[in-house]
């Protein structure tokens, strides 16, 4: 087993190979055993898992780990990861789960999978994953087959909580489509739209964890061309597209695709006073317009940092560009794509024209995320000496209006600003640019990344 299978948010390896049947049902036993520490009256965890084909072998070993501990397991077979977290906040049969456990390799690769784990309705990530893994490392604890579990029907309760919260949608003149890609929002989507009457089109509905048709990563170009090609024929008002266990999404119209940060300043406009979180990969351009109406943070970026962001501001929303939407006004604070979409409806249902807004923002130049490639050991580091070299830049350089250092470096100049940062879970640095114009965002990643030796 190795140890960088226990990442910054999550847990993720290869089947087999990193995630086996003895790493598989430690983890479900130590974590089990930190849940009766933490909660000393808890009797249950909650399972669920994606479309990828190892996961109902790992959810069997990592129930055999949880049983080992006399906690019991609510197990609730394929659904999306937002149905597991929506386990959480939710009765069955007269239970409660004091914890919940989603099998996912999200939008890795298909030999790729993981757990996202809560505990208390609370992320558990960062310290307490590394030191679960360091338990994990240290002990040879034998743990016999036990797969008995309860079997909950999350999905059905989930599907029929979303009905009910947007009964109210008129959006009859329109149709959309969606691109399921294969993945788990197949589990649950076609009986939501089904239910609220919405004339769709739904492309790879059927959860196939070979992932046939593209890889479920929306934020790649490359998968979205069918969706883009359905969109061309205008008989669409909007596509929607998710990645392999549907907590995050993307958005188009047949003209655009509305990254995170403008999917936020579009619904912030319907929340009256509304506190926005954003990570430093957002627009400048949000932050500025919701604090003319509102109040608008920025912060870390990564899903379990934003989760706990949201609970200590009590914040409307968070958002990230690559398509995590947290809704906390009238929903759990968790990332749930499917919530959003219908969210997203809405805002059609209000009257709202999402190219018509788009074009009455200040047209700026964003850079994609742009990754490049370093080591484990050094990432952090280039980071420190990347600050120390922008404490004394050079007289040529371009004018620093600030520094902001809450993750990572990003520097704002008079027209523009870039960002550099380390990334919690791969051998990288992260970057985007943004500028009032292309010319001006490239000078200032060239003269930006000049300063780093990787």
């Amino acid at each position: 087993m190795a140890k960088t299978i226990f990442r910054e948010y999550d847990i993720r390896g290869i089947y087999s190979k990193e995630l086996n049947e003895q790493t598989v049902k430690k983890i479900g036993y130590f974590f089990a055993l930190e849940v009766k520490k933490r909660i000393p009256n808890a009797k249950y965890i909650s399972v669920g898992y994606d479309a990828r084909t190892h996961s109902p072998q790992l959810e069997k070993w990592l129930i055999s780990g949880i049983n080992h501990t006399g906690l019991e397991v609510l197990t609730m077979g394929l659904v999306p990861t937002p149905v597991n977290y929506f386990s959480n906040f939710t009765e069955f049969y007269g239970k409660t789960t004091s914890a919940s456990i989603m099998i996912t390799g999200s939008h890795n690769p298909p030999e790729y999978n993981g757990f996202k784990i809560t505990i208390d309705k609370q992320p558990f990530f960062g310290d307490d994953i590394y030191a679960l893994g360091d338990t994990v490392l240290v002990n040879d604890t034998e743990i016999p087959n036990n797969t008995t579990s309860i079997t909950i029907n999350a999905k059905e309760q989930y599907i029929t909580y979303l009905i009910n919260q947007f009964k109210n949608l008129k959006i009859q003149d329109h149709a959309f489509v969606f691109d399921c890609g294969n993945g788990a929002a197949g589990a649950v989507l076609g009986d939501i739209l089904k239910g609220l009457n919405i004339n769709s089109k739904i492309m790879y509905e059927e959860p196939d964890g070979t992932f046939p048709n593209h890889h479920p990563d929306p934020s790649e170009v490359e998968t979205l061309e069918d969706i883009k090609h359905e969109l061309s024929t205008g008989k669409y008002t909007l596509g929607f597209a998710y990645d392999g266990d549907a907590d995050r999404i993307a958005v188009l119209s047949t003209k655009y695709n509305f990254k995170g940060d403008i999917l936020a300043l579009f619904f912030s406009k319907f929340i009256d006073n509304p506190t926005v979180i954003g990570e430093v990969k957002c627009s400048q351009m949000m932050y500025d317009i919701i604090n003319t109406y509102g109040h608008a943070i920025m912060y870390k970026t990564g899903h379990s940092n934003l989760k706990v962001k949201i609970k200590e501001t009590n914040a409307s929303f968070a958002a990230e560009v690559s398509g995590h939407i947290f809704f906390n006004d009238r929903y759990f604070g968790y990332d749930d794509a499917i919530y959003s979409t219908l969210r997203a409806l809405e805002l059609v249902s209000n009257g709202f024209d999402y190219d018509k807004e788009f074009e009455k923002l200040p047209q700026l130049f964003s850079t994609d995320e742009i990754n490049i490639n370093t080591t484990e050991e050094k990432k952090f580091k280039i980071i420190e000496e990347l600050k120390s070299k922008l404490a004394n830049p050079k007289e040529d350089f371009p004018h620093i209006k600030d520094i902001i250092t809450v993750d990572g470096v990003r520097v704002v100049f008079d027209l523009g600003w870039g960002l550099v940062r380390a990334s919690n879970t791969t051998p990288k640095l992260v970057t985007r640019f943004e500028a009032v114009d292309e010319e001006t965002a490239l000078y200032y990643q060239k003269r930006l990344l000049e300063l780093i030796e990787c």
